[in-house]
């Protein structure tokens, strides 16, 4: 079974407090899915049409669980702390076996 991933580029941030209270509660609820944090993008390198920004990737067993662990009510709940605080580019994406 193919991996699931979450990619989130973080643009720009109008309330890092925000941003501090998401990750509070984005953490546990991305564990208690089954997330693994492979890199939170405190050094990146653009090239080509990139732009350096936070880049955050998570690994999960599978795409579905990747999928559920978004819609997941403790996710959720991270989400409207978050609300309009940053503007993200954010994907799940299926991982090649």
């Amino acid at each position: 079974m193919a991996k699931g991933y979450w990619v989130s580029v973080y643009r720009p941030t109008s309330d890092p407090d925000r941003l501090a209270a998401y990750d509070k509660l984005a953490g546990p609820a991305v564990r208690a899915a089954g997330g693994r944090v492979l890199s939170r993008g405190a050094r990146v390198v653009a090239h080509e049409a990139g732009i350096t920004q936070r880049v955050v990737l998570i690994e999960f067993d599978s795409f579905e669980q990747a999928v559920a662990a978004y819609e997941s009510e403790a996710y959720q709940k991270a989400l409207a702390v978050l609300s309009d605080s940053v503007e993200r580019d954010f994907r799940i994406i299926e991982g090649i076996d």
